[in-house]
């Protein structure tokens, strides 16, 4: 009942009210059925028998009238199901989507991006249709056994006793097949993954495959992904394709037995024609219900794998989150870090940060260097809570992140980021993400600061211009000056700029330096750069090398005492980067 519940919280009362409409209109549907071979037997024995025309007649438009009340149940039924599974699986997906929005990255990590769209989407697809399953054929399906069962045994006792043999047969060969089935589905479930993965990498990195030109590579990769996917599915429905044709013969092998001890009974006197006629109607419907059954087995083996890959989604919990009593509002800017330690894994050798302390007053501007892998964005991201520390205590204006409210933590500190992301929607849209409720004035001024104005102005559309998913219709430095507007439109304590000017020039970087430091000097700045001009203004440097801090202070003061830092400007300085 507890995986019920949870796969059904918050399902919207209309579409609780189908999914019991649904069973109510099945048991109408299988009452009628049920009567329709018992009338027909008495059309038969007393009616044809007798030669009365006016009996014929009389109870056959009753038949008539049965069957068009079962087909009215059974439309309703089907519409109610239909709909009921709609929403169901409507309401999964949006319960899904919202647990995986309070995931921190760890909890991504954890199932990948492809297997949360997979089970977004193929799981929930495959829950939706047992859903609808069980609210129509799984109830349908039983109800029809037994009252055709009692019906075959209020008819002739004797003949009905063929189902001892049958029945067994049928239900043995479900549980059988099933058992093995569910194992194979896992794994299929699983290719699933490593396809959608496939897909994604090859979208998202199109550019890249056409510029190399490994496209034909990329084509073989996904032959053998979704080859992979083939062979898993024809694995798992070799069993499946068995149920149909032992079921079927043990229908026929059924419907024989019942012919010949039902004609053999009629020759001896104790059983009439029509008795027989309706016997093996009740026959089909028996036997038919227990097929229905066992596809219901089928789809529910199918599903089970889906479901329990959607209730590991559901049953996750971020393991970054707000606290009891959470303190709402952000003092200031400044940030400490006192012997912090971080690392990815719980079970990793080796930190990737490493007794970091750092001390920065509200209102400086700190500049961060260090080589590709010396977790320069990690320690970043330790501020806003993205990670948490593995050791030590990260605080912000005075007060241990941990002890924030996320939202109002994450409010107070804006970040734009080594990679720039932005959402198809016009350029408008775009920057709103920082502030919702910005004026076209404030959005203005955010654009001036980070020295996007002038181009935004030379589109025809300005800031209705409409962005392709990602901003693949703008350039690399413009993304770079949009997503720091939209930093800057959080009015944030923190602003954190994660490389994310390195795909403009000098010159224009130090416009929106100069830019910054006049709109908001009291918001602490923290500037990760590979180049020193970038960083050489700030009020501390600090240096990160195999994460740990190899030194801080100046540029005049790191220029003489830190080797690092000393060699990375000489070398930008000989090759005249600094003057790009």
């Amino acid at each position: 009942m507890s995986v019920i519940k949870k796969l059904t919280a918050g399902l919207e009362k209309k579409y609780v009210v189908y999914t019991f409409l649904s069973p109510l209109t099945m048991f109408g549907e299988v009452v009628m059925e049920t009567a329709i071979p018992y009338i027909m037997a008495k059309i038969i024995d007393e009616g044809i028998a007798h030669h009365d025309v006016a009996y014929v007649v009389r109870t056959g438009l009753f038949m008539i009238a049965c069957s068009c009340v079962s087909l009215v149940c059974g439309a309703a039924g089907g519409r109610f199901s239909s709909v009921a599974s709609q929403g169901f699986s409507h309401n999964l997906r949006r319960n899904l989507f919202a647990n995986v929005q309070n995931f921190s990255f760890s909890n991504v990590d954890k199932f990948s991006t492809a297997s949360l769209v997979t089970r977004l989407t193929t799981d929930v697809t495959n829950a939706q249709n047992v859903y609808q399953t069980i609210i129509r054929v799984s109830v349908r399906a039983p109800l029809m056994l037994v009252s055709g069962a009692a019906m075959a045994c209020m008819i002739n006792t004797r003949l009905a006793s063929i189902f001892l043999v049958s029945i067994p047969v049928i239900v043995i060969a479900i549980a059988a097949l099933a058992s093995i089935a569910y194992p194979r589905f896992q794994k299929m479930l699983a290719k699933y993954d490593k396809l959608n993965s496939t897909i994604q990498e090859n979208l998202i990195a199109i550019r890249v495959v056409k510029a190399f030109v490994r496209g034909k590579f990329e084509i073989d990769k996904f032959e053998n992904a979704a080859g992979d996917v083939r062979n898993a599915h024809v694995h798992a429905e070799k069993c499946i394709v068995l149920l149909s044709p032992i079921m079927q013969m043990t229908v026929y092998a059924t419907i024989i037995a019942a012919l010949w001890f039902g004609g053999t009974m009629i020759i001896a006197g104790s059983m009439k024609t029509g008795e027989l006629v309706s016997f093996l109607s009740y026959v089909t419907q028996i036997l038919m219900s227990l097929m229905m059954l066992g596809m219901i087995f089928v789809s529910i083996v199918l599903s089970r794998a889906s479901m329990t890959r959607i209730l590991e989604v559901l049953n996750e919990r971020s393991n970054i989150a707000s606290p009891q009593n959470a303190l709402t509002e952000v003092k200031d800017g400044s940030i400490d870090f006192d012997e912090v330690s971080f690392s990815y894994s719980k079970s990793a050798e080796k930190f990737q940060l490493e007794k970091i302390n750092l001390h920065i007053a509200s209102g400086d501007v700190i500049g961060i260097i260090g080589g590709t892998g010396s977790s320069k964005t990690t320690l970043v991201s330790l501020i806003p809570r993205l990670y948490d520390a593995t050791e030590g205590c990260v605080r912000v204006g005075g007060v241990d992140v941990r002890s924030y409210d996320l939202v109002a933590l994450r409010n107070s500190v804006a970040m734009a980021l080594q990679k720039n992301v932005l959402f198809s929607g016009t350029i408008k849209e775009n920057l709103l993400w920082g502030n919702k409720n910005a004026t076209d004035e404030e959005i203005a001024d955010a654009c001036r600061a980070a020295d996007a104005e002038s181009f935004i102005n030379s589109f025809p559309d300005g800031y209705e211009t409409v962005l392709r998913q990602g901003g693949v219709n703008i350039s690399g430095g413009q993304k770079q000056r949009l997503c720091i507007a939209r930093a800057l439109l959080k009015n944030p304590k923190i602003l954190i700029l994660d490389d994310s000017t390195s795909a403009v020039d000098t010159a224009t970087e130090a416009r929106i330096r100069s830019a910054l430091k006049e709109a908001h000097p009291k918001t602490t700045k923290i500037i990760i750069a590979q180049r020193i001009c970038s960083v050489q203004d700030a009020d501390m440097i600090f240096v990160l090398a195999g994460g740990k801090i190899n030194g801080y202070g100046t540029h005049e003061t790191l220029l003489k005492s830190n080797t690092i830092y000393r060699e990375v400007y000489e070398s930008q300085q000989t090759s005249g980067d600094a003057d790009l």
